[in-house]
């Protein structure tokens, strides 16, 4: 991202910490890219979202496919969006997950609706491009799931070549060769 394009987007231009751990492998938690304000998260995130790329194996294990990230701001004093996750199962039966995602410091906390009110997660934007049509959300580990990567792209956004774009750019979109190699691409 350019200078003034990361200023445009409001993101923090303090320098990254460091990204190896104490064995000196590179970890997902201490791999941080620079972070995007609140206000930029709210002007930009809300919409539909397809995942374009991932290392997450719920979307590898063939159970669930055309998965979609569908955000709504909800009013309120801190920033907090409807979290909704739709895919289709093997069958063709649509399916959703429905949370809420509440910022907190650099990144959002889901909690789940319903049966999965107890069960959380945490994640971030590490990276966009220019337009906020191509962006990168790194998950933690939690206790039901490992950490990974989903690339998203805007739905009905007009991107080509998104491989060949956040490729070119990992720097930009927050993650490193080894985690673009990691990912397999849905589409």
């Amino acid at each position: 991202m350019t200078a003034e394009g990361r200023e445009a987007c409001g993101k923090n231009n303090a320098p990254r910490p460091s990204n190896r751990g104490l064995s000196g492998a590179v970890s997902y938690v201490d791999h941080v890219s620079e972070v995007f304000d609140a206000a930029v998260l709210a002007a930009r995130l809300p919409g539909t979202w397809s995942v374009a790329a991932t290392n997450f194996p719920m979307w590898l294990d063939g159970r669930r496919h055309n998965p979609e990230f569908a955000y709504e701001t909800i009013d309120g004093d801190e920033l907090m969006f409807a979290d909704t996750v739709s895919y289709t199962t093997a069958d063709g039966e649509p399916k959703t997950i429905l949370g809420t995602d509440r910022l907190r410091g650099d990144e959002f906390v889901w909690r789940g609706q319903g049966l999965l009110k107890l069960v959380k997660s945490r994640w971030q934007v590490v990276g966009a491009d220019d337009a906020f049509d191509i962006a990168v959300i790194r998950f933690s580990r939690s206790r039901l799931s490992p950490a990974g990567i989903d690339v998203i792209v805007r739905k009905n956004a007009d991107v080509p070549a998104v491989r060949s774009t956040v490729a070119h750019a990992t720097d930009q979109f927050g993650i490193s060769a080894e985690d673009f190699a990691s990912l397999t691409w849905l589409f």
